[in-house]
This record gives C-alpha cells, structure tokens and sequence, in this order.
C-alpha cells in the first residue's frame, strides 16, 4: 500500500504574517507556490471542520474574489459528485454566480 505527503512551508515575517506558501506532494513530485490555501478536513468523532485558512500579504482583495468564487463552483462540482443531489448542486452554482456578480468578478447573466 502506498503514501502519499502534501507538506505546505510557510515563511512569516516578524509579525507571523505569511509572506510566502510554498507546497509540494511526494506522490507526483508536484510542487509550487501559492499566495494563498484553504484546507478543509472533516473530524468524524467530533462532527465537525477543521479548517486551515492562509494567504499571503501578496494576494490582492480581486484574486481573493476570485479565489472564494471559484471554490464554490468547485464545492458545487463536489458535492455532486458525493451525494448525486443535482438540485443542491446547481443552488451552490447559483449562489456562486450571484456572490462573482456582487463582489464585481462576474457579468450579470
């Protein structure tokens, strides 16, 4: 049976603000640099999220729109995926489509 390792180096300045993230996954040898990362793991015993939200002081308002607007277009893909519930899922897309339109990353449609 095999492993796999995704390690996340985070360099901080003095006031432990992340100036920079970079990743890399031992499987594939992928590796690069983020200016920001959102880690979401479910704990069973607890019923709960953990989450783990960064970014760098590099990363623009705009790309950080742009970031959260195409997670949830991939959250919606997710949980279709995971549950078949197509009707849910093209709520989740809705939404999406509505939050790019508000924050201005979007045209309406």
């Amino acid at each position: 049976m095999g492993k796999s390792k995704i390690t996340f180096d985070i360099d901080m300045d003095v006031n432990n603000v992340p100036e920079s993230i970079n990743w890399n996954a031992t499987d594939t040898g992928d590796k690069g640099v983020a200016d920001a990362v959102m880690i979401s793991m479910w704990d069973k015993n607890e019923k709960n999220t953990l989450k783990i939200d960064l970014w760098t002081k590099n990363m623009m308002v705009d790309e950080m729109k742009m970031m959260l607007h195409q997670t949830m277009l991939t959250l919606s893909d997710t949980f279709e995926r995971a549950t078949g519930d197509i009707h849910n899922a093209e709520e989740i897309r809705e939404f999406a489509q509505k939050f790019g339109e508000n924050v201005g990353i979007v045209k309406k449609g």
